[in-house]
């Protein structure tokens, strides 16, 4: 296939990625919308008891009364099994949601992976060399870290969310950022940009699951604090413990790629400019989003800090690693034109 062709084939790819991640997305938000309830122990508990009633009852029943009463109990269980069956279906159902939305996320994933190849090949090089291919490559990367999350921890419930970012951060390369397949600047014509660059994009991606899971612990912990945490959608959403360890963990493999990254950005700046470090913006930025992971992950180690606390850390470097990708990319005048 020719440059052009490899390049229109990218663009088709593009836009079966995105439909096939909002569709996933929304059977994502069905599957913790519809999900059954888990019973509580209170429940349990009553359920236990109606047992030991019913025992009870036949134990003193005798006769005609018994007869009546043990017909009684008979219709009871009759409706008792039909609900069972009811509540089987619909579980049943339900769980065909998560599955549907697990399918079309790989779908949509493996589309996604062809959009970078495609682009790849059309250009004869790395495909992260705009703000079109590198939004592109760190949606690929927070999907792809969603999709080892989910199966490494069961995290199915940050489908719906880290979708919908997905989603958004394609709509935006794909309306507002979108360049067509072309040669780079010198600079760029270096092995660095696979070594750097592909870095910072697999620590963004796994940023962006941290924060995720940071984003909805608060809101997690703002229903406790409402009484309505087990309501609703966010019944389904795990406890805040559990949030907030899922974030940590994240982050933890996260931090040491975004350092490498910022020390492997300064060897390739020294190749290419003369100095390992200029003050650019983004380079400023960059080492600002480090600080704020370190202060995070040194409060849990050595103040012991979590919870709110530490989630409040894990947003401020979030919102300075957004900054860095969009805020100066826009705001500031710098060497990193790649961006």
């Amino acid at each position: 296939m020719s440059s052009a062709e490899l390049a229109e084939l990218s663009d088709k790819l593009m836009l079966s990625t995105v439909v096939l991640y909002i569709v996933a997305m929304v059977a994502y938000a069905a599957d913790l919308g519809f999900r059954r309830r888990p019973a509580t122990a209170e429940t349990e508990a009553g359920t236990e008891a109606k047992a030991e009633a019913k025992v009870l009852v036949g134990a003193r029943s005798g006769g005609a009364g018994g007869d009546a009463e043990a017909g009684a109990e008979a219709t009871a269980d009759t409706a008792d099994s039909a609900k069972a069956g009811r509540d089987e279906t619909t579980e049943n159902r339900r769980v065909e949601w998560a599955r549907l939305a697990i399918v079309l996320n790989v779908l949509g994933w493996g589309a996604h992976l062809g959009v970078l190849v495609t682009r790849a090949a059309a250009a004869s090089r790395w495909p992260w060399a705009n703000m079109y291919e590198f939004l592109t490559a760190i949606a690929f990367a927070a999907v792809t870290a969603f999709l080892v999350v989910m199966w490494r921890f069961g995290a199915r419930f940050l489908g719906a969310f880290v979708m919908l970012a997905a989603v958004v951060a394609l709509g935006v390369a794909n309306i507002w950022l979108y360049n067509s397949v072309g040669p780079v600047v010198p600079a760029l014509n270096s092995y660095w940009i696979a070594i750097h660059v592909s870095a910072a994009i697999v620590a963004t991606g796994a940023f962006t699951v941290a924060g995720a899971s940071t984003i909805l612990y608060m809101l997690k912990t703002r229903q406790e604090a409402r009484g309505k945490a087990g309501e609703g959608v966010w019944a389904h959403i795990p406890a805040t413990a559990a949030l907030d360890r899922l974030a940590f963990r994240v982050t933890t493999f996260a931090f040491p790629i975004w350092t490498a990254a910022i020390i492997m950005g300064a060897i390739w700046a020294d190749e290419a400019w003369g100095r390992y470090w200029g003050w650019d913006p983004k380079e400023i930025w960059s080492f600002i989003t480090w600080i704020g992971y370190a202060a995070y992950l040194h409060a849990r180690a050595t103040a012991g800090w979590k919870g709110r606390r530490a989630a409040i850390l894990s947003l401020v470097a979030f919102a300075a690693l957004l900054f860095n990708f969009f805020g100066v990319n826009y705001m500031f005048q710098g060497l990193h034109s790649y961006a």
